[in-house]
C-alpha cells in the first residue's frame, strides 16, 4: 500500500498492533506490530489480538479485516521463546500437586487457544498475508483465518516439535481440514520441517503467491474491498455457514443452512441487491 493509513478511533490503545483503516470502505488492517523480534508472541501479544478481533466481529464499521506483520523480515518468527522460558505458568517448580498444575496449565493453553480461535469466530471474513519468517504461531493464525496469501519468499513451518511439544493452539486441529493431503500434514507437523510459497500453494494452504510483500497486501486489500461491498448479511452468512460445513455432515450443514436463512433471507439485503441489479447500480447496504 502507498502510504500508511489513520488508527482506526475505537483501537488506539492496542500496545502490539497497528489496527488502521486499509483504505476501502469498511475494511480494516490488523498488523503485528514488533518487527524488532520478529512480530514474536508473548502472553501479551496474543491477548491483545484476541480482543481486537473480538472487537472487529461486532464493529459495524468494519465488513472485511486484512491481517499482515511489520516489517520486511517476518510474519511472525512465533513463540518469542526467551519470554516462555521465563513463564511462571510453565515452570514445574512450586506446583501444589499434579491435577492442581495440569488445572492450571488447562486454564492457560485454553485462554491462548481462545485468543487465535477469535480470528475465526470472527463475524468477518479475514484475510491473512504472510511473508517472509512465517513460524510456528503464524500457522496457528493462518489457519484460523479465512483465505491465505502469500510472499514467494515465505519461510513456513510448523516448529513446535523443536521445542518439544506438540502443536495445542489450533495448527493440529484446522490444518487437516485446510488442505486436502493428511499425509503431507503428518510429515510437516512431525519433522518441523519448512516449506516454501510452491508447496504451499499446491498442498491448497494458500491461495495466491505474490512476488513482494507489497503486492500480496495491495491484492489482499483490493479482494476485502470487494467483499466489503457485498451485503454483510450474505458474507457474514456465508463465513458462518463454510465453517459450519467443514465441521459437520452435509445433511446437518443443509438443516443449520434452512435455519439460518429462514432468518436471514428477511432482511432488505437481498431485495436491495435485485433492485440495484435491474437499474444496473451499485446497491448500498445498511451497517449491520
Amino acid at each position: 500500500m502507498a502510504q500508511q493509513q489513520p488508527q482506526l478511533e475505537r483501537y488506539t490503545s492496542y500496545k502490539h498492533f497497528n489496527v488502521t483503516s486499509a483504505g476501502p470502505a469498511f475494511v480494516a488492517h490488523v498488523e503485528i506490530n514488533r518487527p524488532a523480534k520478529l512480530n514474536a508472541f508473548f502472553e501479551a501479544m496474543w491477548l491483545e489480538l484476541g480482543q481486537i478481533f473480538r472487537q472487529l466481529s461486532s464493529d459495524p464499521d468494519v465488513r472485511a479485516v486484512v491481517l499482515s506483520g511489520a516489517g520486511d523480515r517476518s510474519f511472525t518468527a512465533g513463540l518469542d521463546i526467551q519470554a516462555a522460558s521465563s513463564n511462571n505458568q510453565l515452570q514445574s517448580s512450586g506446583a501444589p500437586d499434579v491435577g492442581r498444575k495440569a488445572a492450571q496449565l488447562r486454564r492457560y493453553i485454553t485462554e491462548f487457544q481462545d485468543s487465535i480461535s477469535a480470528i475465526e469466530r470472527c463475524e468477518k471474513p479475514v484475510i491473512v498475508v504472510l511473508h517472509a519468517i512465517s513460524l510456528g504461531l503464524a500457522i496457528d493464525i493462518a489457519c484460523a483465518a479465512d483465505i491465505r496469501f502469500c510472499t514467494r519468499d515465505v519461510r513456513l513451518a510448523v516448529k513446535e516439535v523443536d521445542i518439544g511439544l506438540a502443536a495445542d493452539i489450533g495448527t493440529l486441529s484446522r490444518l487437516p481440514k485446510a488442505v486436502g493431503n493428511f499425509s503431507w500434514v503428518k510429515e510437516v507437523c512431525m519433522s518441523a520441517r519448512e516449506f516454501g510459497a510452491t508447496e504451499a500453494q499446491q498442498v491448497g494452504f494458500v491461495s495466491q503467491v505474490f512476488d513482494s510483500k507489497v503486492a500480496a497486501l495491495d491484492e489482499a486489500v483490493k479482494l476485502a474491498g470487494l467483499i466489503a461491498g457485498k451485503s454483510p448479511i450474505a458474507v457474514q452468512g456465508t463465513k458462518e455457514l463454510l465453517n459450519h460445513a467443514r465441521d459437520h455432515s452435509v445433511s446437518e450443514s443443509l438443516r443449520y443452512t434452512t435455519v439460518w436463512n429462514a432468518a436471514a433471507l428477511q432482511s432488505r439485503d437481498m431485495m436491495d441487491a435485485l433492485s440495484a441489479s435491474v437499474q444496473k447500480k451499485k446497491p448500498i447496504f445498511s451497517k449491520l
